[in-house]
């Protein structure tokens, strides 16, 4: 396994890269944004809000007046607004290295996407399914490009049911059993596209990485509950900042020794903190049946294919 020691010191040069960050106002996507600017990189800061992405863009450029940052609008929980981004990106740049597939909700209280699938399955996977979808043949323009989707430990305790696949009028949800499904989709998403692009022999690779416990926004839906703050001191020294969180993406991004199918996650005790290593996911998440019907449901579901071969 590729456990040599990596820092961002070790990034190679981004110049005349272009890399698009999805949830780029915030948390981990803001750090990653910040560091593949001062690596040369083009970056396109896709956010929700374009006022917090402003922000964000004016932040990188107190820091590096010589960064390359754009802002775009994106919202992952709209068809609509996903296939606007496209052609926005499309009729402004040829190609595409890197997609950091990174936005996320997290343990939101039961509801749905205006396109009508549980918002977070809808945001967390089927937005981004989508929108690597729309961007595939830029991503196929470029020599040697990269996917990576951001999961999450929770993973671990993630299930399917393709007959509840959307927890339809609420039944059976939780707002962490809805989580833990979507980022499980995360991974068996990453392991098939990557599959499918061996057979087709293209040269895109698709890895995955979980921030462990980072100190971020995500968890903004239980933070007023009363055993998240009675556990808040206990958090806090078991969980890393949104910068050291962002690495294991980051490294998935950017180590040239990193390969397809690679998972990257903290080094240290149940994966919560530490340097960014690679890590194994839960057996489920390498099951390529359920890959394979989630691949089929995610494309019926969203109206598009994968110009894959």
């Amino acid at each position: 396994m590729n456990q040599h020691h990596w820092s961002v010191d070790k990034i190679p040069s981004l110049q005349g890269k272009t890399i698009i960050v999805t949830g780029a106002n915030s948390g981990l996507g803001q750090e990653a944004a910040r560091v593949y600017a001062t690596k040369g990189a083009n970056v396109v800061l896709a956010c929700r809000s374009t006022e917090k992405g402003e922000k964000t863009a004016a932040h990188i450029l107190s820091m590096f007046p010589d960064a390359n940052v754009e802002v775009m609008q994106l919202d992952l929980g709209s068809l609509e607004s996903i296939h606007a981004f496209s052609e926005q990106f499309k009729s402004k740049y040829d190609q595409l290295d890197i997609l950091m597939n990174n936005a996320g909700v997290m343990t939101t209280p039961y509801g749905k996407t205006e396109d009508g699938f549980e918002q977070q399955l809808g945001i967390n996977h089927l937005g981004h399914f989508a929108l690597t979808s729309l961007l595939f043949d830029h991503l196929k323009q470029s020599e040697h490009a990269r996917i990576v989707n951001i999961s999450s430990n929770a993973h671990k305790q993630g299930k399917l049911d393709f007959n509840n696949l959307m927890y339809e009028g609420g039944k059976g949800y939780s707002p962490m059993k809805a989580y833990s499904r979507s980022k499980l989709a995360n991974l068996l998403f990453t392991y098939e596209l990557q599959r499918r692009l061996e057979e087709a022999g293209l040269q895109i690779e698709v890895l995955a990485a979980h921030p462990g416990g980072a100190n971020t926004n995500l968890a903004r839906h239980v933070e007023n509950k009363f055993a998240f703050k009675m556990l808040r001191g206990v958090l806090e020294r078991i969980t890393q900042s949104a910068y050291d969180g962002a690495l294991p993406g980051i490294r998935a991004a950017t180590d040239p020794h990193a390969k397809g199918g690679e998972y990257y996650g903290p080094s240290g005790k149940m994966e919560m903190t530490g340097d960014p290593v690679l890590v194994q996911p839960k057996t489920r998440a390498l099951d390529v049946v359920d890959a394979d019907l989630l691949w089929q449901e995610s494309e019926r579901l969203t109206g598009v294919s994968f110009p894959v071969s």
